[in-house]
């Protein structure tokens, strides 16, 4: 590979703006590393493109010279995808940041990859639209795509791929390509579209995406109600989404969890499990959704039941369930996050919250549970030294046990948060029998390998 004076020298061909070719030392270490424990690693040089054509001539010499390439957007990922293990060039996609169109009468909207999600709400808002897919931190849209990302509205709405219509992707040799369209359907072919959707940076590189859009609803109501226990909490969750109610959301967050979000946030929370639920629709069926789920919570003993109308309120809560993480880790300044992402049957979740609790007790590690429930996905967080390796193997001990027993009950090693490089043992175990597949896939679409080596593909 070049070295990094020669490699920049390079790339000021290509891209000729000395301002968006860099390996100054902060640039280099801002895209070195993610949002948890993963070891940094800095790049050689980082690239900022403002069109597709530029994309391409960059993988097309990278291609040709042997030079890595991952691909970046607001770096909040948890499984190391951005990390550029091998050097080389990040190619950081957010100033290609260009809304194409909203188009209302589609309920669709075609972006470039830096946009963000708080920028499509705010450009869909005003047609009564809105981009469902909540993943809590404000990333970019082509990043989201790229790791089939979904969150805390999946369970009505459903995660990334299912918005996904049509891609615009450069693959490795610098060859643009377009997979879908604009109608809501299509059976023309192989699903080349969801292949790339969840590919993190291993097989091209997206650079515009037509989204699905869904009307805003009439009436939204969210809920808190307290449990005793955080098996009850699960069972209450369990018994509300097998009864058909529609919900937005159903978040569990356990005692210790509520404890740091009240210290970082400022809430007052009674330091037991809760639920989260939130409900839209018209007045009159959120009204009955809300009824049910009072009577559910109920039948399971909660020991709060409050429901908040008011915008403001509903945004203060959902704000203070997405700080989650970032009020763990206040607890213990300096730590990094291990977080895991199992999902199961919703049928299971009791069963398998309750086995993470006992592990995580028994670990003698520091940490919460929190989870979308409704779609049977929970995450244990646990906080750790990153320097400290007894630390990060008695976590990675727990985060396997936590994995197998997932996989026993049918469920997966990650219900969002992508392989990464974090989870390639992890692939292994759940999908040992396809990986001759996906190496196969990997050969086809990157023959020299550049495309974010060392991810996803063991």
């Amino acid at each position: 590979m070049a070295v990094a004076a020669d490699l920049r020298a390079e790339l000021l061909r290509l891209v000729p703006d000395e301002r968006r070719v860099s390996d100054g030392e902060s640039v280099l270490d801002q895209h070195a590393g993610d949002l948890t424990y993963h070891a940094p690693h800095r790049p050689d040089v980082v690239v900022f493109p403002e069109s597709t054509e530029e994309v391409a001539a960059v993988l097309e010499y990278a291609d040709a010279a042997g030079v890595p390439v991952v691909p970046f957007g607001a770096g909040t990922s948890l499984e190391g995808h951005v990390i550029p293990l091998h050097g080389g060039i990040s190619l950081d996609l957010t100033r290609m940041n260009a809304i194409v169109a909203v188009r209302p009468d589609d309920l669709t909207a075609t972006v470039r990859p830096g946009v963000t999600r708080s920028q499509l709400e705010a450009a869909a808002g005003p047609h009564g639209l809105w981009f469902p897919v909540d993943p809590g931190a404000d990333a970019t849209l082509g990043g989201m795509a790229a790791t089939n990302a979904s969150g805390t509205t999946t369970v009505r709405y459903g995660g990334m791929r299912a918005h996904v219509l049509a891609l615009e992707v450069v693959l490795a040799s610098g060859r643009v390509v377009r997979t879908g369209t604009r109608a809501v359907k299509t059976s023309a072919g192989y699903n080349l579209t969801g292949l790339f959707v969840g590919s993190e940076g291993t097989l091209g590189v997206i650079t515009e995406l037509t989204l699905r859009l869904h009307p805003i609803p009439e009436h939204i109501v969210v809920a808190r109600a307290g449990f005793p226990s955080i098996e009850s909490a699960c069972r209450a969750a369990a018994g509300i989404i097998g009864s058909g109610v529609p919900v937005t959301r159903c978040e569990l967050l356990d005692a210790m969890t509520i404890a740091a979000l009240n210290a970082f946030s400022g809430t007052s929370f009674p330091e037991s499990p809760y639920l989260f639920v939130e409900f839209g629709g018209t007045e009159a069926g959120v009204a009955g959704d809300l009824a049910t789920t009072r009577e559910i919570a109920d039948d399971e003993g909660a020991t709060a039941f409050e429901s908040e109308s008011d915008p403001t309120a509903r945004s203060q809560m959902w704000s203070a369930r997405h700080n989650a993480l970032m009020a763990s880790l206040a607890l213990a300044p300096g730590s990094k996050a291990m977080t895991t992402d199992v999902a199961v049957p919703v049928s299971e979740l009791a069963g398998a919250i309750e086995h993470g609790r006992r592990a995580l007790d028994g670990s003698g590690l520091r940490g919460g549970i929190v989870g979308h429930v409704g779609d049977g996905n929970f995450h244990v967080a646990f906080l750790l030294d990153p320097d400290d390796a007894a630390s990060i193997s008695k976590a990675e001990a727990l985060n396997a046990t936590l994995v197998d027993d997932a996989l026993a009950r049918g469920g997966t090693c990650t219900g969002e948060h992508g392989i990464g490089y974090g989870k390639l043992g992890y692939l292994e175990r759940e999908h040992g029998d396809l990986i001759p597949l996906y190496r196969g896939i990997k050969q086809l679409f990157d023959p020299n390998g550049i495309m974010n080596p060392g991810k996803v593909v063991p």
